[in-house]
């Protein structure tokens, strides 16, 4: 649909509503600067010939976050940058804002609008509202949010038509908005200010007062139109998620987009295939349906259990499934190679991987979000990963770890995940060995001494143990050990499985490690008793061998043993490594030398 006149044409450019015989862009495009978020330089529009008629606009505009005014912007440090770059082409130009006010320059004429309301956005109504005083006085609501919260509180404008470009975006795999307005009289917006008054002040159910009265202004509305973006995919999409996939983890994308939007998407990026049999839970309208429909989907998952499947949910269908059916649901899902949610609410999000958390199986789960609409899914997970980007930093300040690029992820788990878990697992576990080593022979002295407690060791052996003579060697292999090359690990993904089910800290591992620690504690101290023996034969200075010296022998053989053990398991040496390890030892006799006098 292309307006008389001039125009740039981008591709993938989104159309709208015609009014008479021309085409205007002033007050949708006033609607974006009051009602937007993190926009991308890349807006595109068909630039329409100004002046006649009302209400048109053809713009590839971005999906929105939850946060919308040019005020939330400052506070969540929101740029605003793309609409007022590419709407001054069309002599369109944001300003800029104060407290209460906002001005902007239309075809070169500067009007201010006053701020009156913010309706905000909440996962219930997929919208978000402002209210503004125009120059000449009239009190306007704009709209915005996804089409199916927009187009049925719509009374005016080209609903149907917007409908089906808007459908014919999503199957293009375009991210769709819907815009609208409405105009109060001066009798109404008094109305509006005093239930908006009251509900925001109420001590008592403020939230469901707030729902009401943010129903009753947003209906009525005039449409203004529809936008869309094409949500490029960054570099190495497809390649992360396939590695993924072959390190053994399942991948669910959880979207607020439209169904064929997400499904077009999720095909481009790599998480469904072409020839993966798409199931689809979606429209479903009761309880007794979707029951009927993931009992027939189980059925086929089970008569083709040959080929891989995908399953495609809708984020109604989902409250239905997880009120009554969650087995059954989980059920489906687990046999599915890849798992779809699309028109999904933020609490939608954070609810799955709460079901995912407590299924049978116990898996540890990671979100990814960019936006603040992926907030509650991120702290949610077990472990939350924010993507720096235009969308904002709210993902990134509540995530765990935060990186630049979706890519980034492969290296973030498949390297420095992999090498964190075998340092912390071999930590954990080698102060386990080395303390039962250190504590097993002044437990069997007590056997000698007939528990008398007398200790075994002296009491600065007994301090600098864990403090000096064994702490370094362990503290430098859990910084610096690299038992596999990265390169290796980054490009062979299946090397990912072998710390799978957290392999390392099982109860085998760690039963090797304890019993390791006790047979060579029995070593140490049997092994020098029956040196000695009855042996107590009278030094160069007189004096005989005793508790003392039986203790030093045994304590010189642990720290000995217990430092070449980790040495054994060292894989990646350094420099620092070979300070620490051999340092260590030596460290300990030329104390021991100094300390026992030997040498005063």
């Amino acid at each position: 649909m292309t307006p008389h006149g001039v125009q740039q044409h981008i591709p993938a450019a989104v159309a709208l509503a015609r009014d008479g015989e021309g085409w205007a862009t002033s007050e949708i495009s006033e609607g974006l600067d009051f009602c937007r978020s993190r926009i991308p330089s890349d807006l595109h529009l068909k630039v329409p010939v100004p002046g006649a008629g009302l209400r048109g606009l053809c713009c590839e505009y971005p999906d929105v976050s939850p946060f919308f005014s040019s005020r939330i912007q400052q506070e969540y440090n929101f740029r605003p940058v793309a609409p007022a770059e590419e709407l001054t082409k069309i002599g369109i130009v944001f300003i800029g804002n104060s407290e209460e006010t906002m001005e902007v320059k239309i075809l070169g004429k500067l009007e201010r609008y006053k701020l009156l309301h913010i309706l905000e956005f909440d996962s219930d109504r997929r919208r978000m509202s402002v209210i503004v005083q125009a120059p000449s006085g009239e009190m306007l609501l704009f709209a915005k949010g996804a089409e199916s919260s927009i187009l049925p509180n719509c009374i005016g404008g080209e609903i149907e038509k917007t409908r089906i470009h808007v459908d014919e975006f999503a199957l293009k795999g375009l991210r769709t908005l819907c815009m609208a307005y409405r105009q109060f009289t001066p009798k109404e917006y008094e109305e509006i200010d005093k239930r908006l008054f009251e509900a925001r002040t109420a001590l008592q159910q403020r939230e469901e007062k707030l729902a009401n009265v943010f129903h009753f202004i947003e209906k009525d509305l005039i449409l203004l139109g529809a936008t869309a973006v094409e949500d490029r995919l960054q570099d190495k999409v497809r390649e992360t998620i396939e590695a993924l996939r072959m390190a053994g983890i399942k991948v669910w994308v959880l979207t607020g987009d439209k169904h064929e939007t997400a499904v077009s998407v999720s095909l481009s990026c790599g998480h469904f295939h072409r020839t993966m049999n798409i199931l689809e839970l979606i429209n479903q309208k009761s309880d007794n349906e979707c029951a009927e429909q993931l009992t027939q989907l189980a059925r086929r998952i089970t008569e083709d259990h040959v080929i891989q499947h995908g399953l495609v949910v809708d984020g109604t269908s989902l409250s239905l499934a997880l009120r009554e059916h969650e087995k059954l649901f989980m059920e489906v899902c687990r046999n599915c190679s890849a798992v779809l949610c699309c028109r999904m609410a933020p609490l939608q999000k954070a609810k799955v991987i709460r079901l995912i958390k407590i299924s049978p199986e116990k898996p540890i789960t990671l979100a990814v979000g960019d936006g603040a609409n992926d907030v509650s899914m991120i702290q949610e997970a077990h472990v939350g990963i924010g993507i720096m980007g235009k969308e904002g930093r709210q993902a990134a300040r509540n995530s765990d770890y935060a990186i630049a690029r979706f890519k980034f992820l492969s290296k973030l788990l498949f390297v420095h995940g992999h090498f964190y878990y075998i340092r912390i697992a071999t930590l954990v576990q080698y102060f386990f060995y080395k303390n039962v080593c250190f504590i097993t022979p002044q437990f069997l002295y007590q056997f000698y001494c007939l528990f008398s407690q007398q200790t075994l060791y002296d009491s600065v052996y007994l301090t600098l143990y864990n403090i000096c003579f064994t702490s370094l060697p362990i503290l430098m292999y859990s910084l610096l050990e690299q038992h596999i090359d990265p390169h290796v690990l980054q490009n062979k993904p299946t090397l990912y499985r072998d710390i799978s089910k957290n392999r390392l800290l099982s109860i085998k591992t760690f039963l090797y490690w304890t019993i390791l620690g006790f047979s060579h504690a029995f070593i140490f101290f049997f092994g020098s008793y029956f040196l000695i023996g009855k042996d107590i034969s009278l030094l160069a200075n007189g004096q005989m061998f005793g508790n003392w010296t039986f203790g030093t022998l045994v304590f010189t053989v642990m720290v000995i043993t217990v430092t070449v053990k980790m040495a054994l398991e060292t894989h990646f040496w350094t420099w620092i490594s070979h300070l620490v390890t051999w340092g260590s030892i030596i460290f300990y006799f030329i104390f021991s030398l100094f300390y026992g006098g030997i040498l005063w």
